[in-house]
């Protein structure tokens, strides 16, 4: 029997890695209880009744086919997908005009500290450095560069005051003239079975800045996920990221 403040969580793309990985964060945490698991067959509008909040992590395409179904349910979703392109992130932003949504391309909480870290770091030394982003995946992951190392981009960026879209090099064959100090650079690895791994170079003149995070478990994604779950289930509609659920 649930006790009454049992939060009651769906699970989507429930047969893949992290959707395994939430549902055992879930098995391990006193305050919440799997109320379905979700496979690409189910309809959401058919077990409305069997969850209080869904956490996704599916495919841009499933995720807004979900998103529809919460969004006419009046349901919060934690959205820990990646790969959206810019018009699929403008429907979640339109959405979460009605409902609360988190979206982070990471839910580890080592991850959004060192989101934190990087802001400080290149609001410091940035303008000074050479900044290079590394990221290893296992072989299955389909987008490139992460959807966390775009994200480390995107906050280098802001912070210096620049556009990732025109300042992003994601490859350097064929280029023929030295770095150019005001561009960030993506190196990409896929293999075997790493399940996460960054590292953030600010290279300035005698000495560099190194941020590194390792994840040896996918259940550090899920566990930050379920306690993102818990926080929004409280919060008015909205759009808000994983330095909003840990107060960064």
């Amino acid at each position: 029997m649930l006790g009454k403040n049992m939060i009651k969580i769906a699970v989507s793309g429930s047969t893949g890695r992290m959707g395994k990985a939430v549902i055992e964060a879930i098995k391990q945490n006193n305050n919440l209880n799997l109320g379905i698991a979700i496979d690409e067959n189910k309809n959401l509008n058919l077990v409305l009744d069997k969850f209080d909040i869904l956490i996704d992590f599916t495919s841009p395409e499933a995720t807004l086919k979900y998103l529809a179904e919460c969004q006419n349910a009046n349901k919060p979703m934690v959205i820990g997908t990646t790969g959206f392109n810019d018009k699929q992130l403008k429907i979640i932003h339109t959405v979460a005009n009605n409902i609360p949504i988190v979206l982070a391309p990471n839910m580890s909480i080592g991850v959004n500290l060192s989101l934190k870290l990087l802001a400080m770091t290149a609001r410091v030394i940035g303008k000074d450095s050479d900044i290079e982003i590394i990221e290893a995946h296992h072989r299955h992951k389909v987008d490139a560069p992460s959807g966390t190392a775009l994200k480390m981009g995107e906050i280098i960026a802001n912070t210096l005051g620049r556009d990732l879209s025109q300042c992003a090099v994601y490859g350097r064959q064929g280029i023929e003239k030295p770095r150019d100090r005001q561009t960030i650079g993506f190196s990409t690895i896929r293999g075997g079975d790493v399940v996460g791994e960054h590292t953030i170079s600010f290279f300035m003149q005698g000495e560099r800045v190194e941020i590194t995070h390792k994840a040896s478990s996918r259940l550090t994604f899920a566990n930050g996920a379920t306690h993102a779950a818990s926080w929004l289930l409280h919060q008015p509609a909205g759009l808000y990221s994983m330095q909003d659920v840990l107060n960064l």
